[in-house]
């Protein structure tokens, strides 16, 4: 057995080797360490050349943009870890305005204005990227306003990089570099927080609580918004609760909400006496409308009272006191004293007068009646497009010769049909007036004079007469009626002219003393649209429509009539469509096609030179009417502000493309164009 000493030496011994195999194992790790450390040194060096040398050391494959260029400088006093390299490289591409954008193996260098369309992280996983790559956050607010934070946090956003708001769920979008998104996101959390303000109840026993919360928005400025800072809330809220006749009031400023709770309190006191008259002035609503509504109320009301403080008989029991059928009255109920309400329409008020409990009742009725009304914009679109073809062939030929005296001899052939109903289609008027003959290809053989036996009148001896004629005609008319009306109201608009229609005549007989004289009767003809829209609270519209589309026809002085000839269609029609959707009202799909022939029997029959002896004409007319309808519900004035702003911008552009360049004899003329649309109050629309 091993003495004491022996074993002490072997312990020295293993401890030493230990230490040895230590310092060993550290000064390999130690090499090992300052083997993968790189110093760098680019002066004034290429771009592209210094990606490579990072790509040899990471194992990274970079794919160039082409419009990657430019010189870099990157020192280093000591070396780097090879794990510094790629971040180094993402500043200084920051640095010269281009970005990295890692798709699966490869890394794409591009411009950084291309970067935020690249595959960048996106969530979860760019929230734990670090350094100068691009990622994409969503940021879900939960207190402030995502539209009036964006423009709080667009200046710390890259130039190139991407901010917007989403307020379907109150979110914000950001495109940028990792780092800095970090920050943003620091900076949201702080202002993202919940309202301190405290809410206070202050119930009222007398006065009503719409009148209360309009004098104290009248004399306390801090309860409205400030103008100066649009977007800006109030430094305290005021809502009401007509159920209890309470005020609510929210703010961050104890002081502010004492002086109004005690505004509020020094208002409610009783009135001088149970007929009190009060006066309430209404934002929107009609003044006479809403007194007859609130009439309606409180008669309805009184009625009840007073039915319910009539006297009841019932049976009463016998007694010796008192005969059989005598009857006992039930104690009868005090009813109410009357109110009296009166509209006053010059400055569109109401005038009530009733004991308090009633009035509050009334008022917090007029506060929810008083609404702004919502406008309807109901835009119209008529669309016609017909087309017609109409040919017509034919030959008709006379023969005709003066045999002495009064006589005349005569043959031939007359046909009286055509497009144009004769007028300057058969031979015979040709031969009287050669004016007269219709359009197309007219060719004739005139041999000479003829005389009308018995008068002095002379035609041409016309003995051929051969007419083509194909016409082609289409239409294609666009009508777009606009009009804006309110809820409930109905609108119309008449674009079109009155057309005078003669109704009767009158003509003396000879040696009256009477003038003759024809009575007329006038006609708006062109296009007519009525509507009354009724908006429901779910955004569908219904809309009451009657349009009318009317013209003269154009053939009107073609065909035998007594008077002028009116194309007309009209619709009426009660229709259901959601908020700017548009729906067909109706149509019309006309084909209308005609052919006629005039021949002599058996001769225009023969093959071939049958066609000397018949005239053929043949007409053919289609229409296509349809009828759209888009209605658009503006419920507040920015809605309406910004449609009065497209339309005035689109007349001013069509103002524009009036304008008449210059030519070598004529110098240019410019047309006139409205001036921009300015809105401020107390200036002139169109500048003198």
């Amino acid at each position: 057995m091993p003495d004491k000493s022996t074993r002490k030496l072997h312990f020295v011994t293993r401890f030493l080797a230990l230490a040895a195999l230590a310092a060993i194992f550290a000064l390999s790790s130690a090499r090992a360490a300052e083997e993968e450390k790189v110093t760098l040194n680019f002066v004034n060096a290429d771009i592209v050349s210094v990606i490579k040398a990072v790509g040899g050391h990471t194992g990274k494959n970079f794919i160039l943009d082409p419009r990657v260029t430019g010189t870099v400088n990157i020192v280093s006093e000591k070396p780097v870890p090879k794990d510094l390299l790629y971040p180094m490289l993402l500043s200084v591409l920051r640095t010269q305005g281009y970005a990295a954008v890692e798709s699966g193996a490869f890394v794409k260098i591009v411009p950084e204005a291309e970067g935020k369309t690249g595959a960048s992280p996106v969530g979860e996983a760019a929230a734990k990227v670090p350094g100068d790559r691009i990622v994409t956050r969503v940021f879900l607010l939960q207190n402030e306003s995502a539209m009036q934070l964006v423009a709080v946090l667009r200046p710390l956003v890259t130039a190139n990089n991407f901010v917007a708001a989403y307020p379907n769920n109150n979110a914000i979008v950001i495109t940028d570099y990792a780092e800095n998104v970090r920050r943003i996101e620091s900076i949201i959390r702080s202002i993202d927080q919940p309202t301190g303000g405290d809410v206070q109840v202050i119930r009222l026993q007398h006065a009503s609580a719409v009148d209360v919360a309009q004098t104290i928005k009248g004399v306390v400025p801090e309860t409205n918004a400030n103008p100066a800072s649009p977007g800006a809330p109030a430094k305290a809220a005021i809502s009401i609760d007509p159920r209890t006749n309470s005020l609510l009031v929210r703010g961050d400023n104890p002081g502010l909400l004492g002086r109004i709770k005690a505004l509020a309190t020094s208002l409610d006191t009783p009135g001088a006496g149970a007929g009190n008259i009060h006066v309430v002035y209404l934002r929107n609503a009609e003044a006479a409308k809403i007194a007859e509504t609130l009439r309606a109320l409180v008669s309805g009301g009184e009625a009840a009272r007073t039915n319910a403080a009539q006297p009841t008989t019932t049976p009463a029991p016998t007694s010796g006191n008192q005969s059989p059928g005598a009857a006992m009255s039930a104690p009868a109920a005090v009813a109410a004293p009357s109110s009296i309400i009166q509209a006053y329409t010059p400055t569109n008020s109401i005038i009530i007068t009733a004991p308090e409990p009633v009035y509050r009742s009334l008022r917090a009725v007029i506060d929810q009646l008083d609404t702004r009304r919502a406008q309807v914009y109901v835009e119209a679109l008529i669309v016609e497009v017909s087309t017609g073809i109409a040919s017509e062939f034919g030959v008709q030929w006379q023969s005709a010769r003066n045999v002495g005296g009064d006589q005349s001899v005569f043959g031939g052939t007359n046909f009286n049909t055509g497009v144009a109903g004769g007028l300057g289609t058969n031979i015979i008027n040709a031969a009287i007036d050669p004016r007269t003959l219709g359009g197309g290809l007219n060719l004739g053989l005139i041999n000479g004079t003829l005389r009308i036996p018995g008068t002095d009148i002379e035609v041409l001896n016309l003995q051929v007469l051969a007419r083509a004629l194909e016409a082609d005609s289409g239409a294609n008319v666009l009508s777009t009626p606009n009009v804006l009306t309110l809820d409930n109201e109905e609108a119309r608009i008449i674009v079109g002219q009155n057309v005078p229609f003669i109704t009767g005549s009158y003509t003396p007989s000879s040696g009256s003393a009477t003038n003759p004289f024809q009575t007329i009767e006038r006609k708006d003809i062109g296009l007519t649209l009525k509507v009354t829209p009724q908006v429901a609270e779910s955004g569908t519209v219904k809309l009451k429509i009657f349009q009318e589309v009317s013209s003269v026809t154009r053939e009107a002085q073609l065909v035998r009539s007594a008077d002028i000839i009116t194309n007309k269609r009209s619709l009426e029609s009660t229709v259901l469509v959601d908020d700017g959707q548009i729906v067909v009202l109706g149509g019309l799909i006309q084909d209308d096609q005609q052919a006629g022939i005039d021949k002599v029997p058996l001769l225009g029959d023969l093959p071939w030179i049958g066609s000397l002896f018949k005239y053929e004409t043949r007409n053919r007319k289609r229409t296509n009417l349809m009828v759209f309808l888009r209605p658009v519900v503006l419920r507040d004035d920015k809605a309406a502000a910004a449609l009065t702003s497209d339309r005035y911008e689109y007349i001013r552009n069509q103002q524009r493309g009036m304008d008449l360049p210059a030519n070598v004899l004529l110098p240019p003329v410019k047309a006139t164009e409205l001036p921009p649309m300015d809105t401020t109050k107390g200036k002139p629309l169109v500048p003198n």
